[in-house]
């Protein structure tokens, strides 16, 4: 029983880690080192609790909210502003602008944590509010104003049309 079930979270991290790892690339405006243990520490939160989890029905989601948790918690800390090297990651991006990828990634860096963990969740994500909301641990009111702010900011620093930014 105890091997089946290490089998079966084994088999769940395998199939999770990229999309966990793609969006605390997201959270964390492109800090790939800060993604990774993210994306560790949230596989060791499930992996604890494996056996209730595993029961859930969504045990996908609930890793997204530990990944989003685990970010916030994160970022509360005195030492999270703390950066060892602005350099782009290591390797490029495969496909798409690249030029448009850092841009948006530069500008969601600007943003503030939760702003940042909003615009994550609801357009990277494709969450509801209420979805965002219990991710986050607030109201369904404070995440909608905080959507709203985050884009606002968002325009502001991008220009209302990103066209510019796009290949052509």
């Amino acid at each position: 029983m105890r091997q089946a079930r290490a089998d079966e979270y084994a088999e769940f991290a395998v199939a999770r880690a990229g999309h966990l790892y793609r969006s605390a690339c997201l959270l964390t405006a492109g800090d790939t080192h800060l993604a990774e243990d993210l994306v560790q520490e949230t596989l060791g939160r499930i992996y604890v609790r494996w056996g209730r989890i595993s029961r859930v029905g969504n045990p996908a989601g609930y890793a997204q909210t530990v990944l989003t948790r685990a970010f916030l918690a994160h970022q509360r800390r005195r030492s999270s502003t703390e950066r060892a090297t602005d350099a782009v990651p290591d390797r490029p991006a495969e496909g798409g602008d690249l030029s448009l990828r850092l841009t948006l990634l530069q500008a969601l860096a600007r943003l503030p944590a939760k702003d940042r963990a909003v615009v994550v969740l609801r357009y990277w994500e494709d969450r509801s509010v209420e979805e965002t909301a219990d991710a986050m641990n607030a109201s369904s009111a404070a995440v909608r104003t905080r959507c709203s702010r985050a884009l606002g900011r968002l325009r502001e620093l991008l220009g209302e049309d990103l066209g510019e930014y796009a290949a052509s």
